[in-house]
């Protein structure tokens, strides 16, 4: 046998060779060659490379691997356990509910100041706050977990300005108020504005009370324009959605305004279908006892 066909039969061998490693069963993970391995099998331990060409430690367990910074590209677009579908986790967890101290504090605070958060702050994040939250979250395409991540405090930040002092004691309110419509001031009215989103309580021109509302969608709008009180339940329950109404004042065919418990838990994330929803049940519980059949509502922009 000549030198020359020695050569070209090792190259032909180390071609063969070649191919059949390149067709051979891969883990997800794991280098070439590996064959048939899979979720807790084992491995080569040579590294594989990683995307930007640099040597991936594949020796490392998952616990003992570095976490990703909050907002990097490894863990944006994230698949979240339970979920069906990709979307950005947000970033880390800073506060969550259950929470208690200054930092809750100053998150209630600066809510305030953009209208998401109407009660004195306390410091502790309950039920109102997370619901706040969620509010602020899904009016500006975040995901609604009511948890305050990095990228909400960091949208929050951008937003508002450090609170003074007064404003973390409750002790002033920023939040605009909505200049009553003149048909408003004369008589018993209940005047809501859908720019403000809220409800007042108005009699011979003094508000008695005001409280946020939600209102329908562009698709099931409510109705503007001057109407009145025509019947009032205080244990209604919808037959056409098989939702409670409670403490529902009709104005309009179908369209009333009353405790929503969806509205307290999920803020302004969705809309009514039609009607003027409260969020807050004391309220009005107490405007359901004062307003009488006939008063007037005013519903307008």
């Amino acid at each position: 046998m000549t030198s020359r066909t020695v050569v070209r039969r090792t190259l032909a061998a180390t071609a063969v060779l070649a191919l059949a490693t390149g067709c051979s069963a891969r883990a997800a993970d794991g280098p070439p060659g590996a064959a048939g391995t899979g979720p807790g099998d084992a491995v080569s331990a040579v590294p594989s490379p990683s995307d930007d060409g640099r040597p991936r430690d594949e020796s490392a367990t998952p616990s003992e691997r570095p976490t990703p910074a909050p907002g990097t590209t490894e863990t944006k677009g994230k698949k979240e356990e339970g979920e069906g579908e990709r979307r950005e986790t947000g970033g880390a967890v800073l506060m969550r509910q259950g929470d208690r101290g200054d930092r809750v504090r100053e998150l209630q605070a600066r809510l305030a100041q953009i209208g998401w958060f109407d009660t004195r702050p306390s410091g502790f994040y309950g039920t109102v706050t997370a619901a706040s939250v969620r509010g602020f979250q899904g009016k500006r395409g975040l995901p609604s977990t009511g948890s305050v991540t990095t990228v909400t405090w960091d949208r929050l930040l951008g937003m508002t300005k450090r609170p003074t002092r007064a404003e973390l004691d409750g002790r002033t309110v920023d939040k605009p108020k909505a200049k009553p419509d003149p048909r408003c001031l004369d008589g018993r009215v209940l005047c809501i504005s859908k720019t403000a989103r809220t409800l007042s309580w108005i009699v011979d021109g003094t508000v008695r009370s005001t409280m946020d509302v939600r209102v329908g969608s562009q698709y099931t709008p409510t109705r503007e324009g001057v109407f009145s009180v025509f019947l009032k339940s205080r244990d209604h329950v919808s037959t056409l959605y098989d939702t409670p109404m409670p403490y529902a004042l009709f104005f309009s065919g179908g369209q009333a305004v009353h405790y929503s418990a969806e509205f307290a838990a999920d803020g302004y994330r969705g809309a009514s279908h039609g009607c003027v929803n409260v969020r807050d049940r004391a309220a009005v519980a107490a405007l359901f006892d004062q307003v009488r059949t006939g008063d007037k509502v005013v519903v307008h922009w």
